[in-house]
């Protein structure tokens, strides 16, 4: 596995820029000028080949500029980057957080309550479960109406204010379970520091029935 020096430029290590496999496919991006019709016209079987699955998900890389060689290489250059070597360590709770000397741990939001991941003696699938469940149940109450404004009245309006993921997660998770959406509750959203954004947001709320969540 190679080892990578902390020197940055643009994001991209300096050993990985000038390493063989980066080379290689900047050499391919100079060369080829790739269109969609002419890739499915030489490849009939490329929605096969480019669609890839994992657990529930399916990933149909098909309709991306690229071609069985362009993974090839994008594997090899994941490969010399140690791409799978850092993901275990970022799964075994390695502090990988350089600046931060901390584990990293994305992984265990989403595993069961019972996987029992601990790291430096702390049980960290427990502590993630907690707050799962606590978010959960506030959810739930502020959906049955048990949750209530300041005066008694039951929350007609929930206002998430964040910037970047803080904005961009809980928003997409709102679009995408439209169908979901309790029928007396809206949701907005405020990911802007300027103050015309935040009116907007605000045009025509009731103090007495709205929720505000600083992401």
């Amino acid at each position: 596995m190679p080892t990578l020096d902390r020197a940055t430029f643009g994001g991209v290590s300096n050993s990985i820029s000038s390493s063989e496999a980066w080379l290689a496919l900047g050499q391919q991006a100079r060369n080829t000028q790739p269109a969609l019709r002419s890739l499915f016209e030489s490849e009939p079987d490329r929605v096969a080949a480019l669609t890839i699955s994992a657990g529930d998900l399916t990933v149909d890389m098909s309709k991306q500029l690229v071609d069985s060689s362009t993974v090839k290489l994008l594997t090899s250059l994941a490969e010399t980057a140690g791409v799978g070597h850092r993901f275990a360590e970022m799964r075994d709770g390695v502090r990988i957080n350089s600046s931060e000397d901390r584990a990293v741990l994305h992984t265990a939001l989403r595993e069961p309550a019972n996987q029992n991941r601990r790291v430096d003696g702390q049980d960290v699938s427990a502590d993630v479960h907690a707050v799962l469940d606590a978010m959960g149940s506030m959810a739930e109450r502020v959906r049955n109406g048990e949750w209530t404004g300041f005066t008694g009245k039951r929350i007609a309006t929930v206002v998430n204010i964040g910037i970047g993921g803080s904005d961009l997660g809980p928003f997409m998770a709102y679009r995408a379970l439209g169908e979901f959406h309790h029928p007396q509750i809206e949701c907005r959203f405020v990911s802007n520091v300027d103050p015309t954004h935040l009116l907007a947001a605000l045009k025509g709320l009731d103090p007495e029935t709205t929720l505000f969540l600083v992401a």
